[in-house]
């Protein structure tokens, strides 16, 4: 009988820090952050194209400017004198169901498509088209669809180009491609967006739907800082932070450096 708690994540021991087996200073300079988050979740290195896969799903959402519920709400913390940690922290308790939750949604009801066209041996796009009308009659939103900004959001497609080269564009990302087709021949064209697209490629790589709002919150936590830390040295505390009431002065637009 013994009092020890079981975990299989870490191991540490003097002068020694294994993840998942990997000695930690052998990691450092040899693999990116994304591979790393891979390794630590799944318990298993990914390959460079999967690892610059899960690179780019964390870059696609470290930041949508000032109005998201995250970000209004760490800089209406931080506008009150409260520390980065307590700021940030508010920010990361906003992502829930209706903000950021959209991923893990959208890759269950993706999921539940590409079964119903197994089950009832039709296309895809078939499938989704009934699926929707269920859907619609029983007041169901289909997450990942649809922006309040971007018409074609431009995140979705350099996604799936990196899953393909990945080898990871499977059943939920052709079920996301069925989806988007059924919606324009029901004559209400919603493209994916990025969270629709991060929840097929997450579910084609074998993601759990429960993390999948933690990896936003990893991607998203970066831009929370800043917002935060911008809040703190520009603005005057205790101030209204409206929504919309912004003003981008930051750099022009630019390109990468050759």
């Amino acid at each position: 009988m013994t009092d020890h708690w079981p975990t299989a994540i870490t191991d540490i021991e003097p002068n020694s820090v294994r993840v998942r087996g990997y000695d930690i200073a052998e990691l450092m300079g040899r693999i990116s952050f994304g591979q790393a988050v891979y390794l630590i979740i799944r318990g298993e290195l990914p390959d460079e194209a999967t690892g610059r896969l899960m690179e780019s799903i964390i870059v696609a959402s470290i930041d949508h400017g000032a109005t998201p519920p995250s970000a209004m709400a760490a800089r209406t913390l931080a506008s009150t004198g409260a520390t980065l940690s307590a700021s940030v922290g508010a920010g990361l308790m906003s992502i829930n169901a209706h903000h950021g939750g959209a991923i893990m949604n959208c890759a269950l009801q993706l999921g539940e498509i590409s079964e119903r066209a197994t089950a009832s041996k039709c296309s895809l796009e078939e499938a989704a088209t009934a699926q929707l009308a269920d859907w619609k009659n029983e007041s169901i939103r289909m997450s990942g669809f649809g922006h309040r900004v971007h018409s074609a959001d431009p995140r979705t497609a350099r996604l799936f180009n990196l899953a393909r080269e990945a080898g990871a564009f499977g059943d939920h990302c052709h079920t996301a491609m069925a989806v988007e087709a059924a919606f324009a021949s029901l004559g209400k064209p919603l493209p994916i967006n990025v969270d629709g697209a991060m929840g097929a490629v997450l579910a084609d790589l074998g993601f759990e739907p429960e993390v999948m709002n933690g990896l936003f919150m990893i991607a998203r936590t970066p831009g929370l800082i800043a917002h935060v830390r911008e809040e703190q040295t520009r603005m005057k505390p205790m101030r209204k932070v409206m929504p919309g009431q912004h003003q981008y002065d930051g750099p022009e637009a630019r390109g990468l450096p050759s």
